[in-house]
């Protein structure tokens, strides 16, 4: 109808929306006048803790998402901190005909980013959080923000071993495609910004490179589809009842020691 709409969910019930907010984005796509982005907001990312599973978001509608990426008009993003995710919905708002979700932790977070690193991450799909040099170089690209804590453990473990590790949060996957990927010159608001190769290479070009998300694999890939890396992903598995966040990632398999070991192993 041409208003704003924000939809905010922290429940898995979200899957019972999902088929109508489709529907309302693939009209958005094919609508010929300009209207205001519907938005989408969602807490805990893939978490599934505990016996009540069910209440918290599901890896599921994740992978839904990163499905629809190709639409063209799709942008799922993920804010590492605070102020990157006050960006990513100053930025939301000012879009037209666009799906819009931003996934964002609701638990007291170190903050990694400024107001600016995320505007421009916000361009590029992703910003580089950390680099350090050393005889090879291992890069970590991390969709999330909870799963930055282990990674930023295991590179300190890697620098101890002389591996160079560069940490690159991902927050708009989407402009990491390559143009070819993705149907947007088919929309009537049509927004073909991508990564270019050059600056691609700059930030993931590296001796391996490991996607590493909270959620399913398949958000991570546009960086598996372009890196020409020896690569490999860390990712959902299932959901386990657990005391704390850190203990079902550690089930799920996604800790620094199972990174360092990955790394290691795809350095040798």
């Amino acid at each position: 109808m041409g208003s704003r709409s924000l939809w905010c969910s922290y429940e898995s019930f979200a899957v019972n929306g999902l088929p109508i907010w489709q529907t309302v984005t693939q009209a958005m796509a094919e609508l010929r006048r300009s209207t205001p982005s519907t938005l989408t907001l969602f807490t805990a990312g893939a978490l599934e803790q505990g016996r009540n599973g069910w209440t918290h978001q599901r890896p599921e509608i994740e992978a839904y998402f990163a499905a629809m990426m190709r639409n063209g008009n799709i942008f799922p993003v993920f804010p590492p901190d605070a102020n990157s995710a006050q960006v990513c919905y100053e930025w939301a708002l000012t879009t037209r005909n666009k799906g819009v979700v931003i996934t964002a932790s609701k638990s007291p977070l170190p903050i990694r980013t400024t107001l600016a690193q995320t505007r421009q991450a916000l361009q590029d799909g992703a910003v580089v959080l950390q680099e350090t040099a050393g005889t090879k170089t291992v890069v970590f690209a991390v969709i999330g923000d909870m799963t930055l804590l282990p990674v930023f453990e295991a590179a300190t473990q890697l620098e101890s071993q002389d591996i160079g590790v560069r940490i690159v949060s991902v927050i708009s996957p989407r402009r990491l495609y390559r143009p070819d990927d993705v149907a947007w010159s088919t929309c009537s608001e049509p927004d073909g910004g991508f990564l270019e190769d050059a600056e691609f290479a700059a930030m993931f070009g590296g001796d391996a490179v490991i996607g590493v998300t909270g959620g399913p694999s398949n958000m991570l890939e546009p960086i598996m589809l372009r890196s020409p890396a020896k690569r490999d992903t860390l990712a959902w598995r299932r959901g386990e009842t657990t005391a704390s966040a850190s203990e079902l990632m550690a089930f799920n398999g996604i800790t620094a020691e199972a990174l360092v070991k990955r790394a290691i192993a795809l350095t040798r």
